[in-house]
């Protein structure tokens, strides 16, 4: 199954490099089970993730991808076994205290989106440091989407709007789609233009659930540790052939 509803046909064979997506989002699925075929730990198949995304982030940026977000850890995650979690956690730590090896010194802006208040307090520096010496960087901008949530996001933009209200500063008859667009983590990026999810599942899992609202779905069969550069530039080309009319005709 390559495509939304298994779209098989693809017209172009390469990328057009000047119809890029801004911004591609990320659901990495099916690291557990990738190591599960392997007989393997979980922990060796979010390795394996983790080197996967590297290599994606950097054809990304290669092609001049402009936003990048990935779907690291969800608000949902903290509900699994205790040693899984901390397993995660010190992956993240690890990967953004060794950004620059990590992204084989790619010009990539590091940033976190999500939640930071559930993180330890060595998360929480560490995820300032790592923005703070990735955000001279020229390159694709790339949001770790960690402790995060979709409702949550909405939650956070209208108590903000909220707040704003409260205080005179807007009435309710002039609050408008831009005002919860700037409330959100990804505010000032454009919105989701291609959403790409591996293993097989067909679903949005509480992502982004703003932004998506007009991106192409994008869903392949492949475990995120197999998915490879090449089905990226597969998926783009795929994105490319359709035909966006944002519910115009």
């Amino acid at each position: 199954m390559a495509g939304l509803f298994g779209r098989k046909k693809i017209e172009k064979r390469e990328v057009d490099l000047n119809n890029l997506p801004q911004h591609i989002g990320f659901i990495m699925d099916g690291n557990g089970r990738w190591a599960k075929k392997r007989g393997l730990p979980r922990s060796a198949g979010h390795k394996a993730g983790a080197e996967s995304l590297k290599k994606i982030i950097t054809e990304a940026n290669n092609m001049g991808v402009k936003y990048a977000t990935v779907y690291a850890f969800s608000t949902e995650n903290w509900s699994r076994p205790k040693e899984e979690v901390d397993y995660l956690m010190g992956l993240l730590m690890d990967y953004l205290v060794n950004a620059e090896k990590t992204l084989a010194g790619e010009n990539v802006v590091i940033r976190a989106i999500g939640s930071r208040k559930e993180l330890s307090e060595e998360m929480q520096r560490q995820i300032i440091k790592t923005e703070n010496f990735t955000k001279n960087n020229t390159g694709i901008i790339m949001n770790i989407a960690v402790n995060y949530g979709g409702r949550e996001e909405l939650v956070n933009a209208a108590r903000q709007i909220a707040e704003k209200v409260k205080n005179g500063e807007k009435n309710i008859e002039d609050i408008t789609a831009e005002d919860i667009g700037n409330g959100l983590y990804t505010a000032n990026q454009p919105d989701v233009d291609l959403l790409i999810r591996t293993s097989g599942e067909m679903r949005l899992s509480n992502f982004m659930l703003w932004q998506v609202s007009y991106a192409e779905m994008w869903f392949t069969d492949k475990l995120w540790p197999d998915f490879k550069p090449a089905d990226l530039r597969k998926a783009i080309i795929d994105f490319q052939n359709r035909g966006r009319r944002f519910g115009g005709i």
